[in-house]
């Protein structure tokens, strides 16, 4: 998977959902304690979804431990533009023994 960094990163781009809620419960069930959801741009959108479905449907003790939003100057062609980006962290919750 080349949108999983190594410290439990995901990054959202332009593939269908599912395969980063595949991403994100493949990374809890290989003992992650955490796991950052990042996106930038339109893709944002898609990485909401992507946390959503993920703790509806497939992770039952797993919080949204923090969302974190800012705005990072990219270099496009047209000069430098500000682009939105997100960091969405899911965390295992700690009430579950």
């Amino acid at each position: 998977m080349t949108y999983v960094q190594d410290d439990n990163t995901i990054f959202v781009g332009n593939k269908p959902v599912m395969n980063y809620v595949l991403a994100v419960v493949t990374q809890f069930t290989s003992g992650a304690q955490e796991v950052s959801v990042k996106a930038r741009g339109k893709a944002i959108s898609r990485a909401v979804d992507t946390t959503e479905i993920a703790l509806n449907r497939f992770l039952q003790n797993v919080e949204k431990k923090s969302v974190m939003t800012s705005t990072e100057l990219v270099d496009t062609e047209d000069g430098k533009t500000n682009v939105s980006s997100i960091e969405i962290v899911l965390s295992i919750r700690q009430d579950t023994a």
